[in-house]
Order: C-alpha cells, then sequence, then structure tokens
C-alpha cells in the first residue's frame, strides 16, 4: 500500500515546522528592515539572494547524501549510514571554506559589475561581507538535516528552527534598531543576527545527536579517514542536484536582477512579494522534501508499483494544503503586505504581483511534489535536464516583458507560470515512463 496519510504526516510536519521557522527569519528580516529603508530593503534581497547561490551548492550535496541515506535505511543496511553522514562533513567543510574565499575575493566585481543601483551595490556588499561567515556552519547544519531526514526522523528539526528563529529574531530587534545600549547596525545587524543564530543550530544539533542517537548502530562520527570512493558515490548521486539547485537559485537571482534593471521600487515591491511567496511555499517544500525521502525508501524496500500511488497522494495533500494558504490570503491580504511595510505606495504597487503568485501557487504545489519524486529514484541527470529546459524558457519570457516589452512588475511576475507548467509536465512523462525503477545507487 502506498505511504499512509499519517506516515506522510508524521515525515513531513516536523519538516514543515523546521522550514517555517526559517522563513520565519527571512520574513522577519525583511518586515524590520523595510522599516529601515527603501534601499535597504531591496539590497537585502540581493545580498541574500547572493548568498543562498552559494548555499544552494552545499545543499545540494546534502539532498544527494539524504537519497543515499535514504535508500539504505529502506535497505536496513544501517552501518552505512554513518559513513555518508561523516563524509558529508568532511565534503561541506572543505566547499563553505573554498566558497567564503571566493565570496571574499570576488562578491564586490560580481555584484558591482551586475547592479546599476550604487546605493543597492552599497548596502547588499555591507550584508555579504557578515553573512557570508555563516555559510560554515549552515553546511553542518544541512549534513544533520540529511541524516534525520533520511532515516525520517524529522522531529528533531522543528526543534533546531525554532532555536535559531529564537535567537535570529532577538537579535535582529537588538542589532537592526540598536538596543541594550548596543549601536543601530541596520543591514549588517541582520547579516550578523543570521550568523549567530546558524551557529546556535550547529551546537543543538551535535548534544542531540550525541545523547539521543544511537552511534554505534549506525556507525556515525567514527571519522576513521577520508574514503573517497564514498565521496564519489554520493556525487554521483550529489551533483547533478547540485547543478540543479545551482541553476535554479541563479535563475532566481537573475530574475531579481531583471527586476532591479527596470528600477528601486519594482525591487522592492519583489522583495516584499519574495518574502510572502517563500511562507507558501513552507508546506509545498516540506511535502517535496517528505517525497524525496519516501520515495528513496520505498524504492530501497523494492516496492516500486506503490512509488506513483505515493507521489499521487502527496500531490494532492500539497494541493488541498495550499487551497486553505491561498483563501486565508484572499481575506487578509491588505494585513499581510503591511507586514512588510508601512508606505503605503509599496503596499498598493505590490498587489497585482501578490495575486499572480497566489494563482501560481496552485500549480507549484503539484508540480515540486511531482518533481521532487523524480530526485528521489535518484536519477539526478534528468532532473537537472528538466530544470534547465523550464528555467531557459522561464527566464527567456521574464527578459522580453521586463527588457524589451517594458511592462509591469505584474506581467514580469505571470512568466512564473510557464515555468512550474514545464517542470510538472515534464516530471511527469518521465515518472510514466517508469525506466527510473533500473537506477542502481
Amino acid at each position: 500500500m502506498a505511504a499512509s496519510y499519517k506516515s506522510i504526516w508524521k515525515i513531513s510536519y516536523p519538516i514543515f515546522l523546521s522550514l517555517l521557522a526559517q522563513h520565519v527569519i527571512i520574513v522577519v528580516d525583511t518586515a524590520f528592515l523595510g522599516r529601515v529603508g527603501e534601499i535597504e530593503l531591496g539590497a537585502s534581497a540581493i545580498g541574500g539572494l547572493f548568498y543562498v547561490c552559494l548555499f544552494i551548492i552545499g545543499f545540494g550535496f546534502a539532498t544527494g547524501a539524504q537519497i543515499l541515506i535514504g535508500r539504505r535505511n529502506g535497505e536496513k543496511n544501517y552501518s552505512q549510514i554513518g559513513t555518508f553522514v561523516d563524509h558529508s562533513i568532511y565534503f561541506l567543510l572543505v566547499l563553505a571554506t573554498l566558497l567564503v574565499a571566493f565570496t571574499v575575493l570576488f562578491s564586490a566585481d560580481i555584484m558591482g559589475s551586475i547592479l546599476s543601483s550604487e546605493n543597492i551595490f552599497r548596502e547588499s556588499k555591507k550584508y555579504i561581507d557578515i553573512r557570508i561567515w555563516g555559510l560554515v556552519f549552515a553546511f553542518m547544519n544541512m549534513a544533520f538535516r540529511a541524516f534525520y531526514i533520511g532515516i525520517t526522523k524529522t522531529r528533531i528539526l522543528s526543534y533546531s528552527a525554532t532555536i535559531m528563529a529564537i535567537v535570529n529574531i532577538s537579535l535582529d530587534y537588538i542589532l537592526i534598531f540598536g538596543h541594550l545600549g548596543i549601536k543601530p547596525m541596520g543591514i549588517e545587524g541582520a547579516a550578523l543576527a543570521s550568523v549567530i543564530a546558524e551557529i546556535s543550530s550547529v551546537v543543538f544539533f551535535i548534544i542531540f545527536t550525541l545523547v539521543q542517537v544511537d552511534l554505534k548502530k549506525y556507525s556515525m562520527f567514527k571519522f576513521k579517514g577520508l574514503n573517497l570512493q564514498v565521496i564519489r558515490k554520493t556525487m554521483d548521486v550529489a551533483f547533478f542536484v547540485m547543478l540543479q539547485y545551482l541553476v535554479s537559485i541563479i535563475s532566481w537571482f537573475t530574475f531579481f536582477m531583471i527586476i532591479e534593471q527596470t528600477g528601486e521600487r519594482p525591487l522592492a515591491v519583489s522583495n516584499i512579494i519574495r518574502g510572502l511567496y517563500m511562507i507558501f511555499t513552507i508546506p509545498i517544500f516540506s511535502l517535496g522534501s517528505a517525497t524525496n525521502t519516501i520515495v528513496s525508501n520505498t524504492i530501497g524496500e523494492k516496492k516500486f508499483d506503490l512509488v506513483l500511488p505515493t507521489i499521487y497522494r502527496l500531490s494532492k495533500i500539497s494541493f488541498f494544503t495550499i487551497l486553505v494558504f491561498i483563501a486565508f490570503s484572499l481575506v487578509f491580504t491588505e494585513l499581510m503586505l503591511s507586514f512588510y511595510t508601512n508606505d503605503p505606495l509599496l503596499i498598493e504597487a505590490a498587489y497585482g504581483p501578490f495575486y499572480v503568485i497566489l494563482g501560481v501557487l496552485l500549480l507549484f504545489s503539484i508540480s515540486i511534489i511531482v518533481f521532487n519524486g523524480v530526485a528521489g529514484t535518484a536519477n539526478t541527470r534528468i532532473s537537472l535536464l528538466i530544470e534547465v529546459i523550464a528555467i531557459v524558457f522561464y527566464l527567456g519570457l521574464a527578459y522580453y516583458l521586463a527588457i524589451i516589452l517594458k511592462t509591469t512588475t505584474v506581467n514580469i511576475w505571470m512568466s512564473e507560470f510557464l515555468y512550474f507548467s514545464l517542470l510538472g509536465v515534464m516530471s511527469v512523462i518521465y515518472l510514466k515512463r517508469g525506466k527510473w525503477m533500473n537506477k542502481v545507487i
């Protein structure tokens, strides 16, 4: 029988809570900076997306490790799981160090060459110069996250994310505006608060794992030395996931660069929309992550006939869940927009794009589940190909609408419909063909 609604809920709701806490951090950052100034609000979007472009590389590797851990968990081959975790920590530490060095050396040149506003460039640089140091701790968090999702013990994720949220929000208030005798730091305060929050999460994960997990069962934290075969096996799955995530977030970054070319106000409006968009996608992404690990575990148990019914069941849950969010949003639109800014002109300009993303979410809710089902089969080369094709058409349309036609922000956001339509259709075609059953990892 396909995964029950109860088992899906058991795996996905802690992921939902963890994503909720992490997105609350972003929402609060945006809300606080929206009251500092319009420039800071737009700059936080650019600086944040630059950071996420690097973050997503490590997230891709961790997702590859998660798929392997899920497969071994389904096979009940527990002793290999710890080896994948240990080597993920090795790899991610080295990767984070290289990315921090890259940012220190080249971020100013990169952002200076693509931003047209000197004000946005200056504030974005302030943000990223501090925020980048949290990457090392963020990558460690991802290694632990891959382990707990892979073995379907996801409750700890909600605890960790809650700690992060409390630390980050408290420090945001103190550092951005200046309280408890601390000088107001503005956008730099938001960046520093995020770094400290990442550190607090790592400390929690380490303590919890040492106290609560059967390290002997999983042969975990042995750190016997680097085994290139383990890294290579992980990379066989993770490499295309890393590329897929990198391409995806670069496309999101590029989308905002396209909007930035149309003016500072459209960028500020789009940052508000981005904040709301990310909140709405929390249940979708939590179910997507659950799809990934459930499919991987199901294939590990050799229950191939249950994969498609499980994805279908997850898609239904995702669709009807997002309907509730949309209904709520239509009733409280003004309240939600005013949370991000008290500027009436910004609020008025955000109405159109806001209604667009509500429509996009209906497609999003199904497409992401099916797409994560493709990734869960471990044929990550195919998921990368699907992503690239969808993005090429998506960015092409966004560029045409913004730069060639010079149309409104509302119309530019309409290009999201094309992206999720292509992503969903191509994923369904691949899964229906059934060649994923022969994939061995």
